[in-house]
C-alpha cells in the first residue's frame, strides 16, 4: 500500500472477496535533497489511515538499503554512460516483485496484490482493461513465478470507477493526486537530482550538419534523444537533439525533425525478457509508455528488433516492451 488510491482500493477490493489481507507499506527511499522533500512519510500516514478505515493489519518493509543498491545506484550509472534508464521498471523487477515478494511469503501470504492498471492469467500478464493507465510497460521485466502469485484487484477497473468507489466507501485517498515522474524523486527535477550525486562539466551544444557551436550545457547526461525543451539556445530556434558525444562532452542538434539519427527502423536490444516460450517474431512493440503499439519483428540470434515502420527517439537505456494480443511477453532495453 503506497499511500495512493489505486492500491488502497485493491485491498478493499481483496477484503471484499472473502480474503485476509494484510496492507504493506515498502520504505524504499526518505533522503531529502536540498529543495526536495521526500513524501514518505506522509504516504505512510495515507496508508495507515485506510488499513484503520479497513481494519487490516498493517506492517512495513524498509528495503532502503536495497532500493538504493538495485535501483537508484543503477539510474546513475546509467546516466553517466549517457543512457536514459527508467527506474520504475528497475524497481519492479528488484524489489516490488522480487524482493517485496519474497519477503511476504517468507511471513505466510499466498499472493501479493498492488494497485498496478495490469491483468495477469495463471503465469501470463496481460494489459488492462483502461488502456490509458495500462501499466504493463513498467512490469514486462517481472517472473512467471511471480506472475503467478500476484493480483491486481483493479486491473479490471476504469481509473475513474476507481476513484468513485474510493469516495462512496469514504476513503480519505479518494482524490489524492497521482505520484508523477519517477518513483523517488517525487515533484523535483530529475535534473536537480542528479546534480546532487554526479559531478558535470559545462559544455557545448553543437548544430549536427554544420557542427557550429549554438549553445552551452552544464552536462551531456542531462539530455535526451529528441529532446526540444529547456536547450536555452542562441538564436532561440526550434532544435531537437539528435546525438551525444558523452566522451567529448557535446549534445548535437538539429532543426531537421526528419534527421536521420532521429529515426530507425532497427535498434539492438541487451536483457531481453522473453516468457512462455515466445521467440519474439511478428509481434506488437511500445517504444515508450502510452505510445502506440506498432508492429516489429525480434531476432533472439542477434538481438536486433526490426519495425515495420521508422520510428522516433528510440533513446539508449529506455525499454521497449513486446506485446502478443492483450499478453505481455516481454521485452528489451535499447543498447
Amino acid at each position: 500500500m503506497s499511500g495512493g488510491v489505486d492500491s488502497a482500493v485493491s485491498a478493499y477490493l481483496l477484503q471484499q472477496q472473502g480474503h485476509e489481507v494484510v496492507g504493506v507499506y515498502m520504505k524504499n527511499w526518505s533522503k531529502n535533497l536540498p529543495g526536495m522533500k521526500c513524501p514518505w512519510a506522509e504516504d505512510l500516514a495515507d496508508a495507515k489511515r485506510v488499513a484503520v478505515k479497513l481494519g487490516i493489519d498493517f506492517r512495513v518493509f524498509d528495503f532502503e538499503t536495497e532500493y538504493k543498491q538495485k535501483v537508484v545506484d543503477y539510474m546513475l550509472a546509467e546516466y553517466q554512460k549517457g543512457n536514459t534508464p527508467n527506474p520504475d521498471i528497475m524497481c519492479n523487477q528488484e524489489i516490488k516483485f522480487k524482493l517485496f515478494a519474497e519477503t511476504a511469503f517468507e511471513q505466510g501470504a499466498e499472493a501479493i496484490a498492488t494497485g498496478h492498471y495490469a491483468r495477469c492469467s495463471g503465469r501470463q500478464l496481460l494489459k488492462a482493461r483502461d488502456e490509458n493507465k495500462d501499466q504493463t510497460y513498467f512490469l514486462y521485466r517481472i517472473t512467471e513465478d511471480a506472475i503467478e502469485r500476484t493480483i491486481f484487484p483493479v486491473g479490471d477497473m476504469l481509473k475513474p470507477e476507481v476513484k468513485a468507489l474510493a469516495e462512496k466507501i469514504g476513503l480519505a485517498v479518494a482524490h489524492k493526486p497521482e505520484s508523477m515522474g519517477v518513483c523517488f524523486v517525487g515533484e523535483a527535477n530529475m535534473r536537480d537530482f542528479l546534480g546532487e550525486f554526479i559531478e558535470t562539466e559545462p559544455g557545448e551544444i553543437r548544430e549536427l550538419e554544420t557542427d557550429k557551436v549554438v549553445g552551452t550545457h552544464d552536462g551531456a547526461i542531462y539530455y535526451t534523444l529528441g529532446q526540444r525543451h529547456g536547450l536555452n539556445l542562441k538564436d532561440g530556434l526550434p532544435y531537437y537533439v539528435v546525438r551525444k558525444d558523452i566522451a567529448a562532452n557535446i549534445v548535437y542538434v538539429s532543426r531537421n525533425l526528419n534527421a536521420l539519427s532521429l529515426w530507425k527502423k532497427e535498434i539492438r536490444l541487451k536483457d531481453v525478457v522473453l516468457r512462455g516460450g515466445d521467440d519474439g517474431h511478428n509481434i506488437e512493440a511500445r517504444i515508450r509508455h502510452r505510445a502506440p503499439l506498432v508492429a516489429a519483428d525480434y531476432d533472439s540470434a542477434t538481438g536486433q528488433l526490426s519495425f515495420a515502420d521508422e520510428q522516433k527517439s528510440l533513446t539508449p537505456g529506455q525499454s521497449v516492451v513486446f506485446y502478443r494480443g492483450d499478453v505481455c511477453i516481454g521485452g528489451g532495453i535499447i543498447a
